[in-house]
């Protein structure tokens, strides 16, 4: 008798464990975006956008937010691989999932254009000469191309709308967005990795 409902009670038993994987098989399915973002930065290498003429760099806008970015590098090849393809899958993706186009305002900075933003004071970098990842290839601060113009000013409700989102895409791949410092830096992110600003240097809640 205890046979016979062992045989009764286990093909029920067995079907309910088959069903089990099928609930974690529809959760996956809210990760695709996340999976996309491993293809993305496991496959073939993505290739920078064309450079903007460098008159698109010397609005007054720009120049309030970045001084003297008409003569910042925007050469995608100063920066470090990992970093710069990183940085790519994010502007695709700010492009494809939202409309944003993006737009590499800085990448590279040297030591001694490091030296001469920090002089002019905190609101533009807390960092001095060697101390931030720009040094490195592995920091960037971007803005939003619309209707033929550089869009940075945070007071447009539009790009602050897109910083957020960039900072959140940002995070997925790896990245540190200064939004999230203490003195904000919407436009700038980097990739963090240990011992390259030397022992205890970071450069959390300062801009870079």
């Amino acid at each position: 008798m205890f046979g016979a409902f062992l045989v009764l009670v286990t093909p029920a038993s067995l079907a309910l464990l088959i069903k089990k994987p099928a609930v974690f098989d529809f959760a996956d399915e809210l990760s695709v975006a996340d999976r996309q973002i491993a293809i993305l930065l496991e496959g073939e290498q993505l290739a920078p956008p064309l450079p903007l003429p460098p008159e698109a760099f010397t609005t007054r806008e720009v120049e309030m937010v970045r001084p003297d970015a008409a003569q910042a590098s925007r050469n995608w090849q100063l920066l470090d691989p990992e970093f710069m393809q990183r940085l790519l899958v994010v502007f695709r993706l700010m492009k494809e999932r939202h409309g944003y186009e993006m737009v590499l305002i800085e990448g590279y900075r040297s030591p001694e254009r490091q030296a001469s933003l920090f002089e002019l004071g905190a609101h533009v970098t807390q960092a001095a000469a060697n101390m931030s990842y720009h040094q490195h290839g592995l920091a960037a601060d971007s803005a939003f191309f619309r209707d033929g113009k550089v869009v940075i000013s945070e007071r447009d409700p539009w790009a602050m709308r897109g910083y957020q989102l960039y900072g959140e895409i940002a995070a997925q791949v790896g990245l540190t967005w200064g939004g999230n410092w203490k003195m904000q830096d919407y436009g700038h992110v980097e990739l963090r990795r240990a011992g390259v600003l030397g022992r205890g240097i970071q450069s959390t809640g300062s801009r870079g």
